[in-house]
């Protein structure tokens, strides 16, 4: 447990190493800061915190900066408080704007980024969470047709495909309309059981190529998936001086341009029990589970509600603005949780 000072003092380093980028010395936060104490007591607190690990100095007398567990302590602090954060109201109004979900999604994103200078993403709720509105085939041939999912949500997946063999137009209104019927049954399977339910189809669906296009139709459904998220602000994180070096910033492009690993990091945050769900989630450098994120930080939070829940989440420098970023998070959280 760190003493009253100490706590301040490492606070304030925090927050002028978050400013500046620069190693803070102990004139510097007696200073800017207004410590009570000189700058040689200054010294021997920093240096009782360097012993507990909360900072380090990257050369001799260049001023320390914060570790992981430096910017952990900090952290906690923050979100001790988040009713006193700022609330960001631009993200209701979006809510009144976007023409549909995927656009407010979209727009959420590009607003996160605005704020927060950094790499942020939204991710839609499962497809497989989400009720199915419309199953259309449209016969482009007698051995290709179109398949077209519209969600509850006014998602529109499409997908073309060949059939192993022709089909008449009133045999494709048939599956069509089979398929309508199955919606309410449907749209409360999750994935895997939406999958095995296949088994108890109708018998029109049972047949070729009524089952082949059956398949198609989850397979629609996963290709969407993969596609759920909107993202934004590549380029902010592009021009942190952390990532001036390539070797530093490539780890992490890895990930953001890779959608299965993007998938498996924020569907680890979404399994929270029900009581953990809607809370912050920050994971600084060392902290995520993802070893190409151990140089930035994640501040996560669940929108939404049970298996209808998103993600709306920022990627940024472990000397990221903690305060800003977790404010724009939240109000984001707020906004979308209303849709």
């Amino acid at each position: 447990m760190l003493s009253q000072r100490r706590q301040h003092i490492l606070q304030a380093l925090v927050e002028d190493y978050i400013t500046y980028a620069s190693p803070v010395g102990s004139k510097t936060l007696v200073n800017r800061y207004g410590i009570a104490a000189s700058p040689a007591t200054v010294r021997n607190e920093l240096s009782a915190l360097e012993e507990a690990g909360y900072i380090s100095s990257p050369h001799t007398s260049a001023g320390r900066v914060p570790t992981d567990s430096g910017y952990r302590e900090f952290v906690n602090g923050l979100l001790d408080h988040l009713p006193e954060l700022k609330t960001h109201h631009e993200f209701e109004d979006l809510l009144h704007h976007a023409r549909e979900v995927d656009d407010l999604l979209q727009q959420t994103s590009c607003a996160m980024t605005r704020l927060t200078d950094c790499f942020s993403m939204v991710l839609a709720p499962s497809l497989f969470h989400v009720a199915l509105k419309q199953i259309s085939l449209v016969a482009l041939s007698n051995t290709r047709i179109m398949i077209i999912v519209v969600t509850a949500d006014e998602q529109v997946l499409n997908r073309s495909v060949e059939l192993p063999t022709p089909i008449e137009s009133h045999t494709l209104a048939h599956i069509q309309h089979a398929l309508q019927s199955l919606l309410p049954i449907l749209a409360d399977q999750d994935g895997a059981s939406k999958a095995n339910h296949m088994v108890e189809l109708p018998e029109i669906l049972r047949t070729e190529p009524a089952s082949y296009i059956v398949q198609e139709v989850l397979l629609c459904l996963h290709s969407g998936e993969r596609t759920r998220h909107h993202s934004q602000g590549l380029s902010a994180l592009l021009s942190k001086p952390e990532f001036s070096q390539s070797n530093q910033l490539l780890p992490v492009l890895k990930v953001l341009e890779d959608n299965a690993m993007l998938m498996e990091l924020f569907n680890t945050l979404g399994q929270k029990t029900q009581a953990q769900q809607h809370l912050m989630h920050v994971g600084i450098g060392s902290e995520n589970a993802t070893p190409e994120l151990s140089g930035v930080s994640v501040v996560a939070a669940e929108y939404g509600h049970g298996k209808h829940a998103g993600i709306v989440a920022v990627i940024g420098p472990t000397r990221m603005d903690y305060s800003h970023v977790i404010s724009a998070v939240r109000s984001a959280q707020t906004a979308l949780n209303k849709i």
